[in-house]
């Protein structure tokens, strides 16, 4: 009987570390608050997406191992020149660890991508957006901070439909 009764009291506390631990592993989702972070860009300056409310921000998580992550680049690239000067901001986040960094820098500087290269050694970013850290992952954030759209993944084609999120975005102001 002591077991039972003292099995009985710890599923309580179990249940609720649980839960705690569910909640804190949720994706961001679509109308939320965009999670907050701090990294270091290829040029180890500090980089918040604080630094960009009332810019629409285009957070986009890749490795420099994911294929369908450099097929989805130059396309991001692309809408950065395109609607830079409209308050449009792309932040690509490099979710290699520190031994692939090294790579980041000279892999964006051969194909001279003007966006700002972000780099998540540690996981800190992709964590609070993607728990599941499955790559290429975009989080379309608009003016106010809130998140407007996610993408999963890539597949060419879907560039179409992420441009139009960013030019419905960037023309209305939000």
């Amino acid at each position: 009987m002591w077991i039972v009764r003292n099995s009985r009291q710890m599923i309580g506390p179990i249940v609720a570390a649980v839960l705690c631990l569910a909640l804190s592993l949720s994706p961001a989702q679509a109308g939320n608050d965009a999670p907050s972070f701090t990294l270091k860009d290829l040029n180890r300056q500090q980089v918040s997406l604080s630094d960009y409310r009332g810019s629409v921000v285009l957070v986009n998580f890749w490795a420099t191992w994911c294929g369908p992550c450099k097929q989805e680049m130059p396309h991001l690239d692309k809408m950065n020149t395109e609607f830079g000067s409209q308050g449009f901001v792309v932040l690509s986040i490099s979710t290699d660890d520190a031994r692939k960094s090294s790579q980041v820098k000279s892999y964006i500087r051969a194909r001279q991508y003007g966006f700002t290269v972000l780099l998540d050694t540690e996981s800190t970013a992709i964590s609070q957006y993607n728990p599941s850290k499955s790559l290429p992952y975009t989080a379309l954030i608009d003016r106010q901070g809130k998140i407007h759209k996610i993408f999963q993944g890539y597949t060419p084609g879907e560039e179409v439909e992420l441009r139009a999120e960013v030019k419905k975005l960037v023309e209305s102001g939000q």
